[in-house]
């Protein structure tokens, strides 16, 4: 069982995010229909370059394993008439298992008989299924953006031009919509042979590595970042690999070759990030660093050899020394007035149609961030606060980040900074939008905490007014992320807020809209509260202690989280069956509570009487012990009663015939369950 089958699907380039994700549909859809098809197989290799996606499929068996299985139809007294001839049914399940009367017969199932048959199917031969399969593999891929070419029905990323497909060390006949495949592929586009052929896998690899391309896109990787640090070194610098630009440059190159360009030392004396966005993200070059600070110099990577790398060099600077010339322009035309005068023209400018202007939105952030501050206790902070709320969005209308979008916030903080606006005000403009993106930094100061969970609360509760909600895979304000940030900062900085406060303060920002206050208000709570849910998953709680430490209630995320890590600690006890069992049926008969009043000379019991006189010791502990935060020595003084919890259940009939008595049971059960409720509610936990 030494088969394997190479197939290589030759691609016009592909778009560089499509690389990764094309792979792993493909590898997907052949390892799922390998399976249903009980083909055995060890693995599946995967590479991919611009133009071509490789698969290895090693160790495939000859032919699928045989099936035998047992089915079972319908009763023998509706598949048998009268006359004991098959009836309508039982000739129906016949045909749709491919079954004859000759090969079915009646088998005793409890009290009944039913009809049965065995399906036996011989398995088909690994070179037919591969036949089907492997189209169905490809078609299957699904892009955010495909297309169709010469009048075919299937559609892909980029046009399918050639496939291989080698079983062993034979061409398998393949049919894809008319590319048919063969053992002809093809070399690097510019240093390569046009077309050769193929004869094995050894000898597929071997030849593509003569014709400069590098299959394998880790090495690709690799070899990139080996070359930018030491072209860098050769600079006398350090060359800054973002990791997510490196990825994208490896699925844009077959055969990688790092060089440096040089621009003007002028444009080294502008911020930091007007030289590095254009570089990054429009040009795809490394920047190069001494001591952290920008050399004039850019590291690129040419789809080819370094042979006249010289006039590939001068062309890369002359297309960035026009990008850099753009942004040195904007920004002495930027500069030439404070940033405050390009408030009043945010007035031109649309957030949402029915959520009025971006002027609009910063006179709410305004008010809402003066909210926060209160409820942070940060009030100390309101000057800086205001004065960043009405400066934090100007940005948006300047000339360099009408250009380069990426720079909004980066070039808010650098204006107000050259319009002479203090270090909190400056840095609070930067950090109202973070966090932009999952694991990016998080604010740090009281402004930049309250206005980015100012902006961010504005935009859920404008849209949540408007009826603009998530849904499924939908959501084009990014409204889930910005709940995450939000819950990241309270987090992160162990912020005690009720968060339910903040939500019925953006809403009243939108008092000029018709809506349901209320019913919206419970919407966005909702809202959060699953983001919660998914958040602590994430963070490894378990679902039922999120649930017992959650309960619909947003009161103070920050305290909700501590509480959940010491529950999760807690629950590791090995009397917890026990102590979990009783507590259930204390929670379970609470609810039957119409008054948690307990009136002491109605306890009768001995059993009911320890049970109250332990709970009001142990009651005034918990309430000290919540105070200082220490949950899981609450917990375990909460636990203390379980004793005489389990004595009372042993001991008293608590539904008493006497109405009276039975309440005044059900009160002190109702006490109990409350109080557990200030902790957590334990009947949330699910054991075993």
């Amino acid at each position: 069982m030494n088969n394997y089958l190479l197939l290589e699907i030759g691609v016009e380039e592909l778009p560089s995010r499509f690389g990764q994700t094309t792979l792993d549909q493909i590898e997907n859809n052949l390892s799922k229909l390998l399976k249903e098809e009980r083909i055995n197989f060890d693995n599946i290799e995967k590479y991919a370059t611009p133009r071509r996606l490789t698969f290895v499929i090693k160790n495939l068996a000859d032919k699928a394993t045989d099936l035998e299985e047992e089915v079972k139809g319908p009763a023998k007294k509706i598949a048998v008439d009268a006359d004991g001839n098959f009836t309508k049914p039982a000739l129906g399940f016949m045909k749709s298992k491919g079954l004859d009367p000759e090969n079915v017969y009646f088998k005793q199932l409890g009290n009944a008989e039913y009809l049965f048959g065995t399906i036996k199917q011989e398995g088909k031969h690994t070179s037919e299924v591969l036949k089907t399969i492997v189209p169905e593999a490809i078609k299957n891929v699904t892009f955010p953006k495909a297309m169709r070419w010469g009048g075919k029905n299937m559609r892909f990323a980029r046009p399918i031009r050639w496939m291989v497909a080698l079983l062993n060390n034979e061409v398998l006949d393949i049919d894809l919509e008319g590319i048919k495949s063969s053992n002809i592929t093809r070399g690097h586009r510019f240093l390569g042979e046009k077309e050769f052929e193929v004869n094995s896998v050894e000898e597929y690899f071997e030849k593509l590595d003569k014709n400069f391309v590098v299959l394998d896109q880790h090495k690709r990787k690799e070899m990139i970042r080996e070359q930018a640090v030491e072209v860098a070194k050769s600079l006398g610098g350090e060359v800054e690999l973002d990791e997510d630009l490196l990825e994208e440059i490896t699925f844009l190159v077959e055969y990688p070759t790092a060089f440096y360009g040089e621009f003007d030392e002028e444009y080294v004396k502008l911020p930091k990030e007007v030289v590095t966005t254009p570089m990054k993200e429009h040009q795809r070059y490394f920047p190069v660093l001494k001591d952290g600070k920008l050399l004039p110099n850019f590291i690129a990577v040419r789809n080819g050899d370094s042979n006249r790398i010289d006039l590939v060099k001068a062309g890369n600077e002359k297309v960035l020394r026009a990008r850099l010339a753009d942004a040195l322009f904007f920004y002495h035309e930027d500069t030439k007035k404070p940033l405050e005068s390009f408030v009043d023209k945010l007035q031109t400018v649309v957030f949402q149609a029915k959520l009025g202007t971006v002027y609009d939105k910063t006179l709410r952030i305004e008010k809402l961030s003066q909210v926060i501050l209160n409820e942070l206790n940060m009030t100390e902070s309101k000057e800086n606060t205001l004065r960043a709320a009405k400066l934090c969005k100007a940005d948006l209308v300047t000339n360099m980040v009408f250009e380069f979008t990426e720079l909004q916030g980066i070039m808010g903080r650098d204006y107000a900074q050259v319009s002479g606006e203090n270090e909190e005000v400056c840095q609070g403009i930067f950090e109202h939008y973070l966090p932009r993106f999952a694991g990016d930094i998080l604010p740090e100061t009281n402004t930049g905490i309250a206005l980015s969970i100012a902006d961010k609360l504005d935009s859920i509760a404008g849209f949540f007014a408007i009826g603009i909600k998530p849904s499924g895979s939908q959501d084009p304000y990014a409204l889930r992320r910005q709940a995450l940030g939000i819950l990241s900062i309270l987090l992160d900085r162990k912020l005690s807020v009720n968060l339910n406060n903040l939500i019925n303060a953006a809403l009243d920002n939108y008092s000029n809209l018709e809506f349901n206050k209320e019913e919206v208000a419970s919407q966005i709570v909702e809202f959060f509260v699953e983001r919660v849910k998914n958040l602590f998953k994430d963070l490894g709680i378990r679902y039922d202690v999120i649930d017992a430490v959650l309960n619909n209630n947003l009161d103070d995320i920050s305290d909700i989280h501590t509480r959940a890590l010491e529950l999760n600690r807690w629950l590791q006890k090995d009397e917890l069956v026990e102590m979990l069992t009783a507590f259930n049926r204390v929670s379970t008969l609470a609810e039957k509570a119409t008054t948690d009043i307990v009136k002491e000379d109605l306890l009768k019991e001995d059993a009911e009487i320890k049970l109250y006189n332990g709970f009001k010791e142990i009651k005034s502990n918990v309430e000290s012990l919540l105070l200082d935060k220490k949950y899981n020595e609450a917990l375990d003084a909460f636990a203390t009663l379980r004793p005489l919890v389990d004595n009372l259940f042993d001991n008293v009939m608590v539904m008493d015939k006497d109405e009276a008595i039975k309440e005044n049971r059900l009160g002190l059960l109702k006490q109990i369950y409350s109080t557990m409720l200030t902790i957590c509610d334990l009947s949330k936990i699910v054991y075993k």
